[in-house]
């Protein structure tokens, strides 16, 4: 792999953007533009039907309250998702794990699909995420993963000296992750129309990071000496990584997400002036790449001294953790830009009062501003108690009605009772 710029895409401002989700919500590539129920065998007639099918499907997804937050317009109440929100804390997860090891899940549509839509009906939330690892990408990269039972991810042999960078490998996706694409469709497909389906993937210095480190850790070491050390090695890495992360978001979309998440799960160890330098570039050159129409949301942990640069590198809607007060890190942010969060994960621990006032107080924060998407400002934890994360899903959308109900009437997204 040669160590030169690479010239992904021309840019495409953070204002041009808004407005093409807004004239064009829902429009994917030719490809992804038909998706939907998949169609049973049988000739013209289940042709004509899953088309059907698959036009009140895209039309449904659009006015959700989630997709409108996401294109900054009024909702009816506040939408709400969890990162991990099919994990441990729900027992059909505990009881599937007990059976089928993670990666292995990863890899069955049918059980992905299965995991996805179960906790997106039993939570009552206003989108899905695909269930997937943020790791994926590692084995077309070339590199072998596996998860140590209670040590997390293992990453071999990883990336330690300037030359390591030549032997990753290009990604071809629909190749060598067929299999998440087929989870993406089948998930679609079971899922209620009227629900989007989000998507996801790691922004390159949180990848490289993995890569480099073979794992997580504390101080990011390894990772900070070849940045610091080796620039050219740096650029290459992180310019490889950025084309191959934007290739496998794209074919998200086209297998059928309608949004997508980024996570800088690691970038909070670095300071502004280094964000700058040695991040910023490469996840803007990222978000780039992504085809228009679909919205993206920018998270990341341990950022609150670098939203505004986040901001500059891309994202339709900052996702921000929760050592930061929502209000605070919207003002910094300005306008045009949607916030979602924050919410400590651990506050979910504790009695359903406490969780109530302190679900208030970010809805106060977000003051019926167009643009908020509620969340954690993390992922639930395992042994979360299982009744509070229904609670909090209910109580953000009774709370935040009343609040939006005052000052406009929209057009409602009535979601359907769904069963436990």
């Amino acid at each position: 792999m040669a160590r030169k710029v690479i010239n992904m895409t021309e840019p495409t401002g953070g204002d041009a953007r808004r407005e093409i989700l807004k004239k064009n919500s829902g429009v994917r590539s030719r490809k992804s533009a038909g998706l939907g129920p998949r169609p049973a065998a049988g000739g013209a007639g289940a042709d004509q039907a899953a088309k059907a099918g698959r036009e009140v499907g895209r039309a449904a997804w659009n006015d959700s309250r989630f997709l409108k937050a996401c294109r900054l317009e009024p909702v009816d109440a506040t939408p709400i998702w969890l990162m991990r929100q099919a994990g441990r804390y729900m027992k059909e997860y505990r009881d599937l794990r007990a059976r089928v090891p993670f990666l292995e899940l990863c890899k069955n549509p049918d059980l992905v699909s299965e995991v996805t839509v179960t906790a997106a009906q039993k939570l009552n939330v206003d989108a899905a995420i695909i269930f997937a690892d943020l790791l994926l990408i590692v084995e077309p990269l070339g590199l072998h993963l596996e998860y140590s039972q209670g040590e997390g991810p293992v990453i071999k042999p990883p990336l330690r000296a300037p030359a390591d960078v030549d032997r990753l490998h290009d990604v071809h996706p629909e190749q060598s992750l067929g299999y998440l694409y087929d989870a993406i469709r089948r998930t679609r497909a079971d899922l209620d129309a009227r629900i989007p389906l989000i998507g996801f993937a790691a922004c390159p210095f949180t990848l490289a990071s993995y890569l480099i480190e073979g794992g997580g850790s504390r101080n990011y070491r390894h990772t900070k000496a070849l940045m610091y050390r080796d620039r050219g090695a740096w650029r290459a890495l992180m310019e490889h990584l950025a084309r191959c992360l934007s290739k496998y978001i794209n074919a998200q979309i086209d297998a059928g997400v309608q949004a997508v998440q980024v996570f800088d799960t690691w970038v909070g160890c670095l300071g502004p002036a280094d964000y700058r330098d040695y991040v910023l570039p490469y996840t803007r050159m990222m978000l780039q790449a992504v085809m228009p129409g679909a919205p993206i949301i920018h998270f990341g942990t341990g950022t609150a001294m670098l939203l505004e640069a986040m901001r500059e590198a891309g994202g339709n809607i900052l996702g921000i953790d929760s050592h930061v007060e929502l209000d605070e890190a919207w003002g910094r942010l300005g306008e045009g830009v949607g916030v979602q969060g924050n919410l400590d994960p651990v506050v979910l621990y504790a009695d359903q009062a406490f969780i109530r006032s302190r679900t208030q107080r970010i809805l106060d924060q977000a003051a019926g501003r167009p643009g908020h998407i509620f969340n954690l400002g993390h992922g639930l934890l395992p042994d979360t108690p299982y009744e509070n994360v229904v609670a909090l899903v209910a109580m953000v959308h009774e709370l935040s009605s009343r609040r939006l109900s005052e000052s406009h009437t929209p057009q409602a997204f009535e979601a359907p009772p769904l069963k436990s």
